[in-house]
């Protein structure tokens, strides 16, 4: 599981909720260090903020389609998150700020764990 968001208490609060569910996590900062993570170590899934500097989630995301395919749940606060997200072709979205409660059955779904 690869969580990609320039937020570093989002990034903590989903490492450890994550953790706790059993997946082996890694944290990006940005859409760059996304990238150089997966070229290391290809997750089973992206959490994916769309809003972030240097390199943003859509070109995160653009990359992850052309290259690997991993699935991805978009994250973010951005307006009419469904619509970027079907653009996208994201597995699944939730909007920002979210419920960890219904993030979690969609991670598990995306993973194919549930």
């Amino acid at each position: 599981m690869l969580v990609v968001d320039d937020d570093t208490s989002i990034r903590e609060l989903l490492h450890t909720a994550l953790a706790e569910e059993g997946y082996d996590v890694k944290l990006a900062v940005d859409g760059q260090d996304a990238l150089d993570v997966i070229e290391r170590w290809l997750p089973d899934v992206i959490v994916l903020d769309l809003m972030m500097p240097i390199l943003d989630g859509w070109a995160v995301a653009r990359r992850v389609h052309e290259t690997c395919g991993v699935p991805i749940i978009a994250l973010s606060a951005v307006t009419e998150l469904q619509r970027h997200a079907t653009a996208l072709g994201v597995n699944e979205f939730v909007q920002k700020p979210f419920d960890l409660d219904a993030l979690l059955p969609k991670i598990s779904r995306a993973a194919g764990t549930g």
